[in-house]
């Protein structure tokens, strides 16, 4: 399918370069800024035949062949005319013009409109006025592409990478390290082990535009290092509008196939769960060698994979009511997907293997690992204009996510002589909402005062139930004597291992409370542009957590005589529950795995904005935080976590515009790191997917970072950019995930302090049309996107008894990339409603796990050249047919061992951590638009 639709689209572009008409084609651009005049009309003078002019200037006029006089025409603008135009058969006739703005005065009119901050004219006016260093991505961008929820959006953004397919990496730096907030808010985390926002629960149709503040300012978070997030959903109503849209999804090597899955439950399909795996209420709080039979569910079913689903309704209205203005944006969607392929894991020891001349092979497994996701979220958000000078923004988001994991796991375990017949079967389900009431008003006679104040509250469920998980093995084969059959393990006691059951849950609440005052001061003249700003302003949240988990075995019962080399069904089932002669349940549970946790933050800052003259302005100003994080595991003998701190924040940025449409930006701030309540509490959680245990560390500090940036921009038009620049950050006490120097089958991994790290690189962005280098119309049609990034970081380790001989230093950050390279080409061709995106991504090596000099090799992900190709047609009024392929390369995702642990993977170096291949993605839906 991938080959005919890439025929389709070069013979479709092939013949969209020939029509029967001739074309009057060019640009219309203004005289004194020579930017195009855009909403400008180009017609045959004395008829109804007509062109706009486009964002970049350019324009389209088809005409039959013939003579013609032609006239373009603007409000404030002096008419032009150009007679005896002549048009021939399947030819363009290129007619540029500069036009000349009226000096005649006109009647001042007052117009009241709605700001579309969606568009890519706005978003590059928006970064073109920024006071401090950012990049972005705009609705009208996102549309051209077809990716479906946030983190593949936020991915095409200058030096921003997705890792684990979900969360956020800045210039290199990991989502711990990344502030996120939703319209202006700190948004939610639904993620036990990590602070970062889950961007895969946001649909990309709700987005508005996606900004990333990359240096610091005072009304800014002061806990970020790559960069602070905004994502601003829709808001605001042009007209009243409703569409449908309807898409289904072909996965290669799953649609269609035999696919795993749990038994599912009736509400399923809703994202979340009925009741039917829940614990029961009767249990008792500690249970210890108990004849009690939990369901029965250890074995995946196998179905057929039905193509995804993906739904969504938009709802877009306007209301007045009097002079008052009400706008209502709704977005439902649903979606539901199924992803399986097959991981091959391997793990290696120290030892030398004589047969291979490299490290001996601990375990080999070949994971068979499935995941259905449902997906269920409504955005429904209110705008209220009282007047030009007070408004009022009531916002919404809910998101229901659930996925169903299986991983099927066969292999051998080399070192102990077993081969391996596991299941892991694991549903987990996501409630997440996230509400803002913001008012915004302007005071004073001239508008100079501005008051702009928010409260939100943010939720989260997280449910984790019945997380089974069970070793089936026998002893591997010998020559010359009969297979041994396979048996369950049976662990003494309860763990989260063998024979298990796990059940998790974490609530969480958020309040938070925002204002601004910001006073303009007369400047040089009476522009806004030169009126110095003064802003003081607070920023308060209180959050609260409740976390616990229970974990279960079967174990053998005093005087046990049941049969272990049964099928798994038969070996639980409640005949063989016996508190004497069969299994029993014993809990594994400890204290340390539950804890209640409260996170306080105050804030206040007052920030300056000075325009000292036409080229150059200064922006900058103190934030003060104070922030108290406070939890209390179950164990009544360990002490509590808090730690206290009150940072001072100062940030300076500077802007030296060398003309109209180039500038430089230079950058700096001091912000922060804190460690979040996973990273400090002191349970262990056994990922069965990575053969993994996470431990937390309760001697975590807070890491401080120190930024600097400088970064020049050229804007050729009002839709362009051309930028390079520069950053620098250095680190005190950062903080990283690494591994535990312990020889076991499984990976140990914790949180630390580094003593100190650096990271230094480079960035450059261009989005250009091409209209300006061709006179040929197919080709003005084109449009592209660029963007590439260089990163150098070390870490240097404390000098402890603890480091000495075990830790890696002078290293990489983990998770961070040394290159990211994302490359767009777009097509869009207005009159036959006609738009074509092919996209490119490829990010370098980065560390997924830290290991360590005894035991734990490092493991490093490797580059994937992803290519997506998106079609898009408009048929009539009302129809968008949307056709298009993701990864259609679809290299294998290959994360390998550092064996020589120099930081990077040479060529001889190949044991897989984890491969696999997700496969191609194809996608046909229909939108709707009533």
């Amino acid at each position: 399918m991938r080959f005919a639709l890439l025929g389709f689209f070069l013979l479709w572009m092939n013949g969209l370069a020939f029509g029967q008409q001739g074309m009057v084609v060019g640009k219309v651009t203004d005289k004194k800024t020579r930017e195009g005049v855009i909403g400008a009309t180009v017609l045959v003078t004395g008829t109804t035949q007509a062109a706009p002019v486009n964002v970049d200037g350019s324009y389209t006029l088809p005409l039959a062949p013939g003579t013609y006089s032609i006239t373009m025409t603007y409000v404030g603008y002096k008419p032009l005319s150009f007679p005896g135009i002549v048009v021939r058969s399947k030819q363009n006739t290129v007619l540029n013009a500069e036009m000349e703005e009226n000096a005649t005065e006109l009647t001042e009119v007052t117009v009241t409109g709605v700001k579309q901050t969606g568009t890519e004219i706005a978003l590059i006016q928006d970064l073109k006025k920024s006071e401090v260093v950012v990049s972005g991505m705009s609705n009208d961008q996102i549309v051209k592409s077809l990716d479906r929820d946030a983190a593949e959006v936020v991915k095409r953004i200058p030096g921003v990478t997705v890792q684990s397919n979900n969360f956020i990496v800045i210039r290199g730096l990991a989502e711990r390290y990344n502030t996120v907030m939703l319209n202006d808010a700190l948004t939610p985390s639904a993620e036990v082990d990590t602070r970062s926002f889950s961007f895969d629960i946001l649909p990309s149709s709700v987005i508005d535009r996606v900004l990333i503040f990359k240096s610091g300012a005072p009304e800014l978070p002061g806990e970020m290092g790559g960069g602070v997030v905004k994502v601003f959903t829709k808001n605001s109503v042009l007209e009243n509008s409703s569409s449908l849209t309807v898409s289904g999804w072909s996965r290669s090597g799953t649609t269609g196939q035999d696919f795993l899955t749990t038994n599912r439950g009736r509400t399923d399909w809703l994202g979340f769960d009925g009741g039917e795996r829940q614990l029961s209420s009767s249990l008792p709080d500690k249970v210890s060698r108990a004849p009690i039979a939990l369901r029965n569910t250890w074995l995946p079913r196998t179905i057929t994979a039905m193509p995804d689903l993906r739904v969504s309704l938009g709802l877009n209205r306007k209301y007045e009511l009097g002079s008052v203005y009400l706008s209502n944006v709704t977005s439902l969607s649903y979606s539901n997907s199924r992803e399986q392929y097959e991981n091959l894991r391997q793990r290696f020891t120290l030892e030398l293997d004589e047969a291979t001349n490299g490290p001996r092979k601990q375990y080999e497994y070949n994971d068979v690992q499935a995941t259905s996701a449902v997906r269920l979220g409504l955005i429904h958000n209110w705008q209220v204009r009282v007047s030009d000078r007070t408004r009022f923004e009531f916002r919404n988001f809910l998101n229901q996510y659930a996925t169903d994991e299986v991983v099927h796991r066969v292999g051998q375990t080399l070192d102990q002589g077993f081969e391996r017949d596991d299941n892991a079967l694991h549903y987990q389900s996501r409630t997440v909402y996230a509400g803002q009431l913001q008012g915004s008003h302007q005071a004073g006679a001239h508008n100079r005062t501005s008051i702009t104040w928010t409260t939100g509250y943010n939720y989260v469920f997280r449910d984790e139930p019945d997380y089974s998980r069970y070793r089936y093995q026998r002893r591997m084969p010998e020559e010359g004597l009969p297979e041994d059959r396979y048996a369950v393990v049976i662990p003494p006691s309860g763990n989260p291992y063998d024979a298990s059951r796990f059940f998790s849950e974490l609530k969480e609440n958020t309040y938070m409370a925002s204002g601004q005052l910001e006073r303009s001061l007369a400047g040089r003249d009476t522009t806004r542009a030169s009126q110095y700003k003064i802003r003081v302003g607070f920023y308060a949240e209180q959050k609260e957590r409740n976390f616990s988990n229970r974990y279960f075995s079967y174990i053998r019962g005093p005087r046990f005589n049941r049969d272990i080399y049964a099928p798994i069904e038969e070996i639980f089932a409640p005949a063989n529950i016996d508190a004497q002669t069969g299994y029993v349940l014993d809990e594994g549970t400890s204290p340390l795995d539950r804890y209640n946790a409260q996170n306080t933050l105050a804030a206040g800052y007052v920030g300056v904005v000075a325009p000292i003259s036409d080229k150059f302005s200064l922006s900058g100003g103190l934030r003060l935080e104070y922030n108290r994080k406070y939890l209390k595991s179950g164990d009544e003998q360990r002490a509590a976590y808090e730690e206290k701190r009150f940072i001072p924040m100062p940030s300076l940025n500077a802007t030296f515009n060398f003309n109209d449409r180039s500038l430089l930006r230079l950058g700096s701030s001091v912000t922060v790191n804190r460690p979040e309540f996973r990273e400090v509490a002191g349970y262990s959680y056994f990922d069965f997917g990575s053969n993994a245990i996470i431990s937390g560390n309760d001697s975590l500090r807070t890491a401080t970072i120190y930024n600097a940036d400088l970064r020049y921009e050229f804007y050729p038009s009002r839709s362009e950019l051309i930028s390079v620049g520069v950053f620098y950050k250095y680190f005190r006490d950062a903080i990283e995930q690494t591994t535990l120097s312990v020889p076991t089958e499984q990976l140990y991994l914790t949180y630390q302090n580094a003593d100190n790290a650096y990271d230094i690189g480079a960035e450059v962005e261009m989005r250009k049309s091409l209209a300006e280098l061709s006179g040929s119309r197919f080709l003005q049609r084109f449009s592209m996107v660029l963007n590439a990034s260089y990163i150098h970081s070390r870490v240097k380790l404390a000098d402890t008894e603890q480091n000495r001989g075990l830790a890696l230093d002078n290293r990489p950050l983990q998770g961070q990339s040394p290159y990211v390279v994302n490359a767009g080409l777009f097509y869009q061709d207005d009159e036959h409603k006609l738009q074509v995106s092919a996209q490119y991504n490829v990010v370098g090596q980065r560390f997924r796990f830290i290991g360590d000099q005894q035991f734990n090799y490092s493991v490093i992900e490797m580059p994937r050249h992803v290519f997506d190709l998106a079609i898009t047609k408009t048929v009539g009024q009302h129809l968008q047919i949307r056709a298009g392929i993701q990864d259609i390369l679809n290299q294998s995702t290959r994360l390998l061992y550092d064996f020589n642990r120099n930081s990077r993977i040479d060529d001889n170096e190949r044991g897989s951590f984890a491969t696999y291949k997700r496969g191609s993605y194809s996608t046909l839906g229909l939108t709707w638009n009533f």
